[in-house]
C-alpha cells in the first residue's frame, strides 16, 4: 500500500510514494552435467552450459564434411549413371557387332555401382564421359564424346571407343554406321 510520508512540498501538495520493495532474488540453477538426471523444469534464468569445456563437435566436424562430400559425389554419379546418355550408349554398345566381338554377350557395367567419370553438360553442349563395361568374354573402358557447336544445332559425336584391358583402343564410331547420328 501507499504510505503517506511527506516529501518536499511544492505548491502545497503532499506526494504519496510507493514502498520500495527489494527485487526478488532467485537462485541460479546450474546446467545439467553428464552424470545428473533429466532436467524436469526449465527456467529462463538458469545458468548456461560452459561451451569452452565441450569441444566434441570440433572432432566430428571433419567427419561430417567427409560424409557430406562423399554423399554429394555419390548423388551426382547416380544422376550421371541414370541419364539417358549413358542408357543410349549402353544400348548402342550392346547392339554394336564390334563391341560384342570384343566383350561378348550380356554387356553391362563392370562394377555393381558404376563410376561415370567426365563431364555431362547438355545445357552447354559438352558430353565427355567414360566408364568400365564388361561382357561374357572381357571388359573394357568405353569413352563417349559429343559436342553441340551452337544452341540450335544437334550434337555431333566425336569419339565412341572401347579400350580393352591390354590397352588396345577400338573405334566403334564409323561414318557409315553412326548409332548416334541424326536420320
Amino acid at each position: 500500500m501507499f504510505s503517506a510520508r511527506a516529501l518536499p512540498r511544492r505548491a502545497g501538495l503532499i506526494r504519496l510514494s510507493a514502498p520500495r520493495y527489494a527485487p526478488q532474488h532467485r537462485t541460479l540453477i546450474p546446467a545439467p552435467t553428464p552424470g545428473t538426471g533429466p532436467l524436469m523444469e526449465r527456467r529462463a534464468d538458469r545458468e548456461l552450459p560452459d561451451i569452452s569445456k565441450n569441444r566434441g563437435w570440433m572432432r566430428t566436424l571433419p567427419i561430417f564434411a567427409i560424409v557430406l562430400g562423399a554423399g554429394t559425389l555419390a548423388i551426382f554419379n547416380y544422376q550421371k549413371s541414370s541419364s539417358s546418355i549413358v542408357g543410349s550408349t549402353m544400348y548402342a554398345l550392346r547392339t554394336s557387332p564390334q563391341a560384342r566381338e570384343i566383350l561378348g554377350d550380356e554387356i553391362y557395367f563392370a562394377q555393381q555401382i558404376p563410376w561415370i567419370s567426365g563431364e555431362m553438360n547438355q545445357l552447354h553442349g559438352r558430353i565427355n564421359i567414360s566408364f568400365w563395361v564388361k561382357g561374357t568374354k572381357s571388359q573394357g573402358k568405353m569413352r563417349f564424346k559429343s559436342i553441340r557447336p551452337d544452341r540450335m544445332s544437334y550434337f555431333h559425336t566425336e569419339e565412341w571407343s572401347l579400350e580393352t584391358e591390354d590397352g588396345t583402343v577400338v573405334q566403334l564410331l564409323n561414318s557409315d554406321n553412326d548409332p548416334f547420328g541424326q536420320d
